[in-house]
Order: structure tokens, then sequence, then C-alpha cells
């Protein structure tokens, strides 16, 4: 009697174990005296940040090749419909920024289109080769009459995200 209240006890002290690792591994929620964020990738905090606007101007400063490390606010535009492995971020009416995330450590929601976020990590200036952009397309679902139009490579503001806070 007292072995099996013995295994009793240890499965359900591992149960209880497992279902808190669970929870940890979830999205960590961070909370403000305005907003939630659900926080991806490393732990980022929601101060000192660029608008779109201050990014594009640095965007604009840099050459292929250049890196810089910053963090910026932006709502989402478009978001990898296969895995939320990467997002679009406009900078302006009529440009917008590539966001991947560092060794593919973290995807976001699928459904996060039209979400506010915050993003930290490196953004640079890239050409992106006419076969690159034709995977995008096909993960963002475009059609394939849209996909044929793509024929010249792009030069691109690119970002790696190592956190991502998503209100």
């Amino acid at each position: 009697m007292k072995s099996i209240l013995k295994i009793f006890m240890v499965a359900l002290l591992v149960l209880t174990a497992c279902k808190q690792e669970k929870s940890e591994v979830k999205t960590q929620q961070t909370n403000t005296q305005e907003a939630s964020y659900a926080s991806f990738g490393d732990k980022i905090t929601e101060d000192n940040f660029l608008t779109s606007k201050e990014m594009l101007a640095k965007f604009e400063n840099l050459q292929v090749g250049d890196t810089i490390s910053v963090k910026f606010a932006s709502n989402i535009k478009e978001v990898c419909s296969k895995k939320g492995c990467w997002m679009k971020l406009p900078l302006s009416e009529t440009t917008e920024t590539m966001v991947r995330f560092k060794d593919y450590g973290f995807f976001m929601p699928l459904d996060a289109n039209g979400k506010e976020v915050i993003v930290e990590g490196k953004a640079f200036v890239q050409i992106t080769p006419v076969e690159e952009l034709k995977h995008y397309a096909q993960d963002a679902g475009k059609s394939e009459e849209e996909i044929a139009l793509i024929t010249a490579p792009k030069r691109e503001f690119a970002f790696e995200a190592n956190g991502v806070l998503m209100k």
C-alpha cells in the first residue's frame, strides 16, 4: 500500500512539474500600465524604441553590407502563412522591411497581421535574389501569376530580430 502511495505521489509531482515547464515555454506576458505584450525570442523591453518613420531614415542611410543594432515599433503588414517564420513591417505607406528571426529560434503567430510590435535586432540592406523573392511570395500565398511577375533581384531593407514584443 505504501509503495502505491509513493508511486502516486511521484507521478503527481512529475505531472505538476511538466505542466509548469510547458507554461513557461508558452508566450510570456509582460504587463505595463498601458498594454500587455506577448514576448517572442529574447526578452526585450518596451522602452527606447524608434518609430517606423525614424527607422526608415536609418535604413536610407545604410549601404549594402552595413548593419546597425536597433529597436523600433510598427504594425505587422504580413506574416508567413506557413509557419510564421518571417513578417513584413511597414516603414511608410510605400516602404517596408522584411523581418526574419535569429537562427529561426522563434516564430510569430499566423494570425498576427495588423498587430503592433516592437522588434529588437540588426537592421541591414541586402539584395534579395529572384529565387528567394519567389519563395517568400509562395509562403505568403500569392498566386502563380503574381509569382511569375517576379523577374529581378530587389534591394531591400532587412531586419534580423532577436526579440519581439506583440501587443
